[in-house]
């Protein structure tokens, strides 16, 4: 099998090789491996392009995101010999630089009740709502862009929750002798889930690095580089701005804490430029639909609307 057979001059058969099994066959086959190797590549450059988001999609896995955020940081142990022995040491290293003046500014705004209960809640508040809205505006107006604004958000707080475990930190309010003020126990405002009736529901002893700062950070630099608007772009820088200032006034964080949020955020823009081989404001601020769905929707539009029949027209006159 794999010969054909034909009549020599003679008379004789001879044997010749088969052009199908012999030749064309094992020409076959390194096109087969060609086509595996190149298979990982092109699925992995699928992966890393810019896609067009999904919401129901997105709003599962933000809210599994922080879900899954929350149970690790109070599931981290609460050292509290540690995190207090840690806050003494940062307190100590911002004395030597000349930077320890959180207790002036804590007992400054403290003594202007409204100031500081807007500050509570502002600190309780703000945090969820302008990273929410940020998503959304991504999302609606920027959806080439959203991706990976949103893998930077996430790997920076993936990255703060090793922070959590392996550098347990007591706040400024918690500290032994610090005559900081618990702003939330003194006026008696919902300001922070690590004081009054919420503190047995979050990890208290979780100061390092400072999310308040991370995620309004993020979103700064997000609505700052993204927005067409000038006022929309000043409110960019002011939002983590005004956070520092509620942070330390409120006694929550040191100005360390704001550095380590900060240095988690530089992370979580790496990574993101590490898969999507650019910043989130440098990729296109939209992407085309997927072919299918594209073709679809051109179908759709090229449908002609169906004339009306003459003797409908006319039944409609009589009527």
């Amino acid at each position: 099998m794999g010969e054909l057979s034909v009549t020599s001059q003679e008379g004789r058969p001879e044997a010749t090789p088969s052009p199908i099994v012999d030749e064309a066959a094992p020409a076959a086959n390194p096109k087969r491996n060609t086509g595996r190797r190149n298979s990982v590549p092109a699925r992995l450059r699928h992966l890393r392009s810019p896609r067009r988001p999904r919401i129901w999609f997105e709003i599962l896995l933000v809210a599994a995101s922080y879900w899954v955020y929350s149970l690790v940081r109070n599931a981290v142990p609460e050292q509290r010999t540690e995190a207090l022995r840690n806050a003494n040491r940062i307190w100590s290293a911002e004395n030597h630089l000349g930077i320890a003046v959180e207790q002036t500014v804590n007992h400054a705004v403290n003594s202007a009740t409204w100031l500081i209960v807007s500050m509570n809640y502002y600190y309780a508040t703000l945090h969820f709502v302008v990273t929410v809205c940020v998503l959304v505006w991504l999302f609606r107006c920027h959806p080439g862009r959203y991706a990976a604004a949103r893998l930077a958000l996430f790997a920076t707080t993936g990255v703060a929750l090793l922070g959590y475990y392996l550098y347990p930190l007591a706040p400024p309010r918690l500290m032994n002798g610090g005559h900081f003020i618990d702003t939330v126990l003194v006026h008696h405002t919902w300001g922070s889930m690590a004081s009054g009736n919420f503190k047995n529901m979050s990890n208290q002893y979780a100061a390092m690095p400072s999310m308040h700062i991370g995620w309004s950070l993020w979103c700064g630099l997000t609505v700052f580089a993204l927005a067409s608007a000038p006022w929309a772009r000043v409110l960019g820088l002011l939002y983590p701005t005004v956070t520092l200032v509620v942070i330390v006034s409120t006694a929550n964080h040191f100005w360390l804490d704001a550095l380590g949020g900060m240095t988690c955020l530089a992370f979580g823009y790496a990574v993101s430029y590490a898969w999507y081989g650019s910043l989130p404001h440098h990729l296109p601020k939209r992407v085309p639909l997927p072919r299918g769905r594209a073709r679809l929707a051109g179908l759709a539009a090229r449908t002609p609307i169906p004339p009306r029949r003459p003797a409908a027209d006319a039944a409609a006159g009589r009527r």
